[in-house]
């Protein structure tokens, strides 16, 4: 039987607004395979039993019935009599499908290609291994070679900064995780941004927490009012609140893009500080400038933070290094919460690292070129096959918050697969399924990429009814391509 299981009232707000066009039973099925497929409905949870779903929706409990058994014949549910019915996937049970890279193009994933130099860097570390082959190979805080060349990265930053402030994790995910245990006890508040870094959210209520969110403006926003709000409901959050922990991304903030003022930053801090919260600022795309005006230090150097950073955004996802700025005692508590769960960072990817970090300048250099490439021809694309799309110019990191204008971003989501595109769905980037008028896009992919995930959507969304401006009703397109 499934550990996990779902209420109907549960799916029901998950569900959203899933009435379409055709059969009840087609539109209901179709949006629970995408609650499965986009990892809000995990694989091994028992879904609600059809008589209760069905006197949830108001619906009939054939219709439930059809929806269900469409489910099993797709393979995105198993049933046992006397334990219900439970999500499934396709193939190897994952949070994700993971199709042939060759059939699909993988949109959900906002992280640039591997360094060109990657594997010369690979062979020169190697060359480095021998010299720490004569002890067991544990390392659970960090070389000390690799935390210093980090902490003089802060420190070249404007944040003076010491070796053993540093924690090395096995990337960024793996920090928050260890903060979230570290910092919160089952029942307490944690304020978070939404929408937000899905995974981070997860980290947050695996641990427990309670979770106060806040909303957060798009980049492009002009109206100093709505920025003045969003600073104002983090800072009343965590005084009303009383939350333990407060996580953010201050920099190009995913998935919106939305950079957080100096002024907004030592704000939160100071109310955060009178409170007693601990901020834990994601740094991991906080370098990624393409043409931001001013100067961003790291968080704390506006106020007591947590940092949080990775070589996953800059480097290459694949190299799972990251690491933890902090104090020394949070640094020792963090210590005792990480033994049970790992036994450090493997160290061959920690020389890699090493010999990277001296080079960040020239790799920050590199990737500013390929982003901006990246976000220009993404905006010229989207304006062109779709125009009715809101495209805000983010001024740096890896994404950027699309406004669809009309609540269709599951069902969008689900006919981009069918023209063999994976995209990421709005709500999956909301702790309550919000977030239907939104796509996630990434700017961080080669042209030739983009263009063709690009056609991709505009193929779904006239799929879905939509004529973009200027451009032959359907019925049309067939005499004039």
């Amino acid at each position: 039987m499934a550990d996990l299981a779902l209420t109907a009232r549960s799916l029901e707000l998950l569900l959203g607004d899933w009435r379409g066009p055709g059969s009840a039973y087609e539109a209901l099925a179709e949006r629970i395979r995408l609650l499965i497929v986009d990892g809000r409905i995990a694989v091994d949870t028992r879904l609600p039993a059809e008589r209760d779903l069905a006197e949830r929706l108001g619906l009939s409990r054939t219709t439930v019935t059809a929806a269900y058994r469409h489910l099993r014949e797709q393979g995105n549910l198993h049933s046992v009599r006397g334990s219900g019915s439970v999500a499934r996937l396709t193939g190897a049970p994952a949070i994700l499908p993971a199709p042939p890279e060759a059939e699909y193009i993988d949109f959900s994933k906002a992280a640039p290609p591997a360094l060109p130099w990657l594997p010369e860097i690979a062979r020169q570390a190697v060359e480095d291994l021998p010299a720490h082959l004569l002890d067991a190979g544990f390392d659970p805080i960090g070389t000390p070679a690799l935390r210093q060349a980090i902490a003089d990265r802060y420190t070249a930053r404007g944040l003076p900064t010491t070796p053993d402030q540093i924690m090395v994790t096995i990337g960024a995910q793996h920090a928050i995780a260890l903060l979230s245990r570290a910092l919160i006890g089952r029942g307490d508040r944690a304020v978070t941004e939404v929408p937000i870094y899905p995974h981070a959210y997860e980290a947050l209520r695996a641990a427990g927490a309670r979770l106060v969110p806040v909303p957060v403006s798009p980049h492009d926003v002009d109206d100093d009012v709505d920025v003045r709000e969003e600073t104002m409901g983090l800072v009343q959050a965590i005084r009303h609140s009383n939350p333990v922990m407060a996580y953010v991304i201050p920099d190009f903030q995913n998935p919106t893009g939305r950079t957080m003022s100096r002024a907004s930053r030592a704000r939160v801090l100071d109310a955060a500080a009178r409170q007693g919260t601990v901020v834990v600022a994601d740094e991991t795309t906080a370098e990624l400038s393409i043409d931001r005006p001013g100067h961003f230090p790291p968080m704390a150097a506006d106020g007591p933070a947590v940092l949080i950073g990775s070589v996953g955004k800059t480097v290459w996802g694949g190299l799972r290094v990251g690491w933890i700025r902090a104090e020394r005692p949070l640094i020792r508590r963090l210590l005792a919460v990480r033994s049970p769960g790992d036994l450090g960072t493997p160290i061959l990817e920690q020389l890699i690292v090493t010999r990277l970090m001296p080079r960040m300048d020239e790799i920050l250099e590199l990737r500013r070129e390929q982003l901006r490439a990246g976000r220009d021809r993404l905006e010229e694309l989207v304006a062109r096959h779709l125009p009715e799309w809101e495209v805000p110019h983010v001024d740096g990191g890896i994404v950027t918050w699309v406004g669809l204008g009309a609540p269709v971003s599951s069902q969008l989501a689900l006919a981009a697969r069918r023209e063999g595109l994976i995209v990421a769905a709005g709500p999956r980037f909301g702790i309550d399924g919000a977030f239907e008028r939104f796509l996630r896009l990434p700017v961080c992919y080669s042209p030739e990429t983009t263009d063709a995930a690009v056609q991709a959507l505009a193929r779904a969304w006239r799929s879905l009814g939509h004529v973009p401006v200027g451009e032959p009703e359907p019925e049309l397109l067939a005499s004039v391509v």
